[in-house]
């Protein structure tokens, strides 16, 4: 699995929808691309600052608070 890959399947992940082999590759992926653990990270982040997976009615001053602390990530 590549890193393009992974992204796509974020969602499905979270979500616990992947099929065992998709969710075999999403977890070997993600044990050895530090960026793709980073993005996963930052999308669990995202879930537990707005409640939501995907929030589509998130204010604009909390997306700037996100984005913001995105840019400053220090992948703790």
């Amino acid at each position: 699995m590549d890193c393009v890959d992974f992204v796509e399947l974020v969602t499905d992940f979270l979500e616990g929808v992947l099929c065992e082999d998709d969710e075999r590759r999403f977890i070997e992926h993600l044990a050895e691309c530090s960026g793709c653990e980073t993005y996963l990270d930052q999308y669990r982040q995202t879930i537990a600052t707005t409640g939501e997976l995907t929030p589509d009615n998130i204010s604009s001053d909390a997306r700037q608070q996100l984005l913001s602390a995105f840019r400053n990530w220090q992948g703790q």
